[in-house]
């Protein structure tokens, strides 16, 4: 919780609804049934929602697994008191593995030269590791080609009997589950069926076997297997804009700001750097204390909306490092707000969503709310225990 001063925390804020998050969870566990464990995943700062806070909502909502990606954001959920199963993936070559293995975290090796790495780790930590493996099945990002699978799943197979590691896991990540006619999700799921029988053949027995994001835990059962892993719809937003029917997911941010000021405009007066937005008529504008500096999306002028007064108002002009402007109200309106009062970037409807920004910027909600904080003030409330 911020202990910054009552008036800080007024000027711009970002709530997150705990509340939301539980009834999330619970309502992605129920689209999978009692037979496939759900990993929330909880990675850069809980997508902009606060790591630690989240994880606390997903474990008491149910959630057996938490994902992230660095061994930092692994361990310091750790020391924020999180006990139960959780995988982290992303390394460098030299990073130490030891205290993650220490903190009976389930890493994941992608090479010979992880496993080596691995081996290494162990013998420091003074206990066997939690080792997933990842099959890169077509995303070419993380995880082994199929050409080097079979020796991979040989090395570890020898870890395995020589007691260095117990391989809890293999998994991968598909490339366009968001489109489900595209032909790599077909491709994909082949590709992970022939590494999942390669390494049974080895000898390798995992606990979990896992490829699907959000997108394909909403759209793709096939690809559920022992485990799914949810991201954004976790936060509540649709993985699949277009695609997936109405879950009733709830947003769990907000966004707000208190205007600085509200000034009447002519026509013919242009707005913020280089007048890309100039009145024909007479308006109201209202200066947000927020800009691309926070996270604020710097190509979000003249396209985005802000929530005043319950209804949505169009960003005029280019967005600043510390400002925006908004219109508030059009010629022969009169103003709902003044300075002092609360406006939406974005939240929940009938205020612009992360989504409606997202389409604003030609991009995806996840950028949005991962990428908003600067000197925003995050604050958590609970809409179920809070009122």
């Amino acid at each position: 919780m911020s202990l910054l001063p009552p008036h800080v925390a007024r000027r711009a804020e970002i709530v997150v609804d705990l509340a939301a998050i539980r009834h999330n969870v619970r309502l992605l566990a129920g689209e999978i049934g009692p037979d496939v464990a759900l990993m929330v995943v909880v990675k850069a700062d809980g997508y902009g929602h606060g790591m630690a806070q989240v994880a606390a909502a997903a474990r008491e909502a149910g959630a057996p697994w938490l994902g992230v990606a660095t061994f930092d954001e692994a361990l310091a959920l750790r020391a924020a008191g999180d006990t139960g199963r959780l995988l982290a993936w992303l390394t460098v070559p030299g990073e130490d593995w030891a205290p993650v293995v220490a903190a009976d975290v389930d890493v994941t090796a992608y090479s010979l030269a992880d496993l080596d790495q691995l081996v290494d780790a162990v013998a420091r930590a003074g206990r066997p590791a939690r080792l997933q493996l990842k099959i890169d099945t077509g995303l070419r990002r993380g995880g082994s080609l199929p050409a080097d699978w079979p020796a991979l799943v040989a090395a570890a197979r020898a870890g395995e009997e020589a007691g260095h590691w117990r391989v809890t896991g293999i998994w991968s990540h598909p490339a366009s589950a968001d489109d489900p006619a595209h032909p790599a999700n077909d491709a994909q799921e082949q590709v992970f069926r022939d590494a999942l029988a390669t390494a049974e053949e080895a000898g390798l027995r995992p606990e979990v076997r896992h490829i699907a994001n959000s997108a394909a835990t909403l759209l793709r059962p096939s690809m559920h297997f022992d485990l799914v892993r949810v991201g954004i719809a976790t936060y509540g937003l649709d993985p699949a804009p277009g695609h997936t029917r109405d879950l009733g997911l709830r947003p769990a941010m907000s966004v707000e700001a208190t205007l600085a000021m509200t000034k009447r405009l002519a026509p013919g007066d242009g707005v913020s750097y280089g007048h890309t937005w100039v009145a024909d008529a007479p308006v109201t504008v209202g200066l947000v204390p927020t800009g691309y500096a926070d996270g604020v999306p710097r190509h979000a002028g003249n396209t985005a909306h802000i929530g005043v007064a319950g209804v949505r108002r169009p960003v005029r002009g280019r967005i600043c490092m510390d400002q925006l402007v908004v219109e508030v109200a059009g010629e022969g309106e009169e103003p709902a707000v003044g300075a002092g009062d609360r406006v939406v970037l974005f939240g929940s409807a009938p205020d612009p969503t992360a989504q409606d920004w997202a389409e604003a910027c030609d991009t995806i909600s996840y950028e949005i709310v991962s990428r908003i904080g600067g000197r925003f003030v995050r604050r958590w409330t609970d809409s179920e225990r809070d009122s």
